[in-house]
């Protein structure tokens, strides 16, 4: 079962009546920002890696 364009037009249409021009709007900046926050917990962000670093010398331990 296929969508043609008489489907998808009248699919848009309910959705624009039930949630009005305006609110879909903010549905969408939400939807596209989940997304992005979706893909950078599953790809990592580079700023949470942890820096590489040098082992610590014995006198650093000590203070």
């Amino acid at each position: 079962m296929q969508l043609g364009v008489p489907e998808l037009l009248l699919i848009l249409a309910v959705v624009v009546i039930l949630f009005g021009v305006g609110r879909i709007g903010k549905i969408g900046k939400e939807l596209g920002t989940g997304m992005r926050e979706f893909r950078k917990g599953i790809q990592g962000d580079e700023e949470d890696k942890p820096a590489v670093t040098t082992p610590l010398t014995d006198e650093q331990k000590k203070s």
